[in-house]
């Protein structure tokens, strides 16, 4: 859903609301003015002109209120895929063309208050379920603005302000310390090390040198740097994701929800049930305007004003259930797939993880673990970076006394250095031993400690797994679902969290693109596959999936694409949105059977089946019927509360 979608979905909530309160205006006097009313009520209320006051009324509800049944269910049918809006549009249009006939001559009765009432309900159900659902999404909108409107563009060692827009492949630009980078393209000059996370799904920082590529979009940390532009415009990789995003959202689209599956059995019912009775009639007495009504009665029972609530009052009180448990809940027709999920994709980072590091190890080399600390810690106290943060919180827990700092300096894409107590000291990662012989192998991001030349301590970090995604993970397999983990990190890194959270498949090392790949596999096996993801790279993904949940607390545009959304990170809500999904598809299924239950037993007698013994629905009994099973539906829905 881009950004015209959601405006739409407000424009089309308000007119809903303003064209319901038109026809409750009108509907008033025209059941007034109903004939069957005043037979029903046994009242008399006639005047000179009073039929075509009522023809009057009537067509404005039809034509105004009743426009958006109609275009949305030519629509429907464009797309080969009828639903609840070309029954109603069918319901409508045959009471209203009828009792127009019989207005101008035809003998009959009048359906206008059928077509009437039915376009007040229906109106009022989709009023409820579009404001249940209006916080209608963004995710493309989002997606462009992380690129940056501005760049410094370099020419002949002059800086000129560019718009992105006007940037060319080719082209060299200047990307200062805390900028994010305007376009794809190659370090030739500096060295720093850059937040992808949000992009790529990769934890920590990557450190960037000269010939690295850095990605439109992704954050430029300590560094000042050169780019040769690669890519622009189209060609991005941040414009692939949104073309991702697109195609998958279009395949989504054209699923169907409950609600349109049980309209287009019903709107098949009406024809041919309406289509039976006026040949059988026809073809028993020869009266052609008997028939005529007969069918007329069939097909606008046949489409329940019960219906027009049934669903919505369900999906308005799951929705506020969701919404107190910490789910936003944006596409209903992925909320009701929920249900059958039979695998839950994991992105790692951010997701199973916090996304942050944690000290887990300290190592002592030369000098005692504390030591390390301590010398470390007040090395990177004035470093912004998020591992040195890390580090230093670790210090002070501990209620370590920090040193002060001399000739601090910050070295782009490896480390820091400074002078405690005339020693030099520097605290490095792995890109320090580039090309020296190195004996730094180990897991997950280490700080190594220098003195001087020599090792004397080293610091592993890495990123936690949250508390409750263990249990999470438990719930969910104990419901005979399948949890896979996918991460662009490395093995180990995967292996371990894998193994610590009991997952059991992961993928490591995975592209955005290829998260795509992996759900789709799962897919065509036949399926139903639930993305639970934070990032730009997981958007793609999500919206590929049967079910895209985005954790909340992740960046907008997975917000964005997500059909249910956790707000309060809580992975074992997810087990509450499968139960949340089964509870309201069976209301919704009960409530249907409440809506139509009464047409089974109406529509044989509307047809007429039981004439021979006198016995025809008196549109009396149907109007009460049909009042009954509303109220009915509406007083069910509540009861998913409890």
């Amino acid at each position: 859903m881009n950004h015209e979608h959601s405006h739409h979905h407000k424009m089309m909530m308000n007119d809903f609301r303003k064209k319901f309160i038109i026809s409750l205006i009108l509907t008033v006097p025209i059941i007034l003015l109903s004939p069957f009313f005043q037979e029903l009520l046994n009242y008399s209320f006639t005047f000179t002109g009073d039929t075509i006051l009522l023809f009057a009324l009537s067509s404005i509800v039809f034509l105004y209120c009743g426009k958006p049944f109609i275009t949305n269910s030519l629509h429907e049918l464009k797309n080969k895929n009828p639903g609840m809006m070309t029954l109603v549009a069918v319901a409508i249009t045959a009471s209203y063309a009828y009792s127009t006939a019989v207005v101008f001559g035809l003998s009959g009765k009048y359906f206008f208050w059928e077509s009437s009432t039915l376009i007040l309900i229906m109106l009022l159900g989709h009023w409820i379920e579009m404001r249940s659902v209006i916080n209608a999404s963004r995710a493309l909108e989002k997606l462009a603005e992380l690129i940056p409107k501005k760049a410094h563009l370099m020419n002949n060692n002059k800086i000129i302000e560019t718009l992105v827009s006007e940037l060319k492949a080719g082209n060299i630009i200047l990307v200062r310390p805390g900028e994010k980078i305007p376009a794809d393209g190659v370090i030739i000059k500096g060295t720093t090390s850059i937040n992808e996370s949000m992009l790529t799904g990769e934890s920590k920082p990557v450190n960037k040198r000269i010939n690295d590529k850095v990605i439109a979009g992704s954050a430029n940390n300590d560094g000042s740097i050169q780019i040769k532009i690669i890519n622009t415009g189209e060609k991005s990789y941040v414009s692939q994701v949104i073309r991702l995003v697109k195609e998958a959202q279009m395949s989504k689209s054209k699923t169907q929800n409950l609600a349109d599956k049980a309209a287009l059995w019903l709107t098949i019912i009406a024809l041919t049930a309406g289509t039976i009775t006026f040949t059988a009639w026809l073809l028993a007495d020869n009266n052609l305007s008997f028939a005529l009504e007969r069918m007329i009665t069939v097909i606008v029972i046949t489409c329940p004003h019960a219906l027009g609530l049934a669903i919505p009052l369900v999906v308005a009180v799951s929705t506020s259930i969701s919404a107190g448990r910490g789910l936003l809940i944006r596409n209903r027709t992925a909320f009701e797939q929920a249900r059958n999920t039979q695998v839950i994709i994991f992105d790692k980072t951010g997701t199973l993880t916090r996304g942050e590091f944690a000290v887990t190890k300290i190592k002592g080399i030369k000098k005692a673990e504390d030591e390390v600390l301590r010398i470390s810690a007040s090395l990177e106290l004035n470093s912004e970076h998020f591992i040195a943060r890390s580090i230093v919180s670790r210090a002070e827990k501990k209620g370590l006394k920090l040193e002060e700092v001399s000739n601090f300096k910050n070295l782009p894409g490896i480390g820091v250095q400074g002078k405690i107590k005339n020693k030099n000291y520097k605290l490095v990662g792995r890109n320090y031993f580039k090309g020296k012989e190195s004996k730094a192998e180990t897991t997950g991001t280490t700080a190594y400690l220098m003195e001087g030349k020599e090792m004397i301590g080293l610091i592993e970090l890495s990123d936690e797994a949250r508390k409750e995604s263990k249990k999470a993970v438990q719930m969910l397999k104990n419901e005979g679902i399948k949890c896979v983990m996918l991460t662009g990190d490395n093995k180990e890194t995967a292996e371990k969290v894998s193994n610590e959270l009991k997952i059991d498949e992961y993928y490591a090392e995975v592209l955005p693109a290829q998260k795509n790949r992996i759900i789709k596999n799962y897919q065509s096996k036949g399926l139903i596959v639930m993305m639970v993801g934070d990032g730009v790279n997981d958007a793609p993904a999500l919206a590929q999936s049967n079910i895209g949940v985005a954790i909340g607390a992740g960046t907008d545009v997975a917000v964005e694409t997500g059909d249910v959304i956790l707000t309060n990170n809580d992975l074992s809500n997810i087990s509450t949105i499968i139960q949340l999904s089964k509870k309201t598809y069976s209301k919704m299924v009960q409530n249907l059977i409440w809506a139509t239950g009464y047409n089974v037993i109406t529509i044989p007698l509307a047809a007429g089946v039981l004439a021979g013994y006198g016995i025809i629905l008196s549109p009396a009994i149907g109007a009460v019927l049909m009042s009954l099973s509303t109220v009915i539906v509406a007083v069910n829905a509540q009861l998913l509360k409890i």
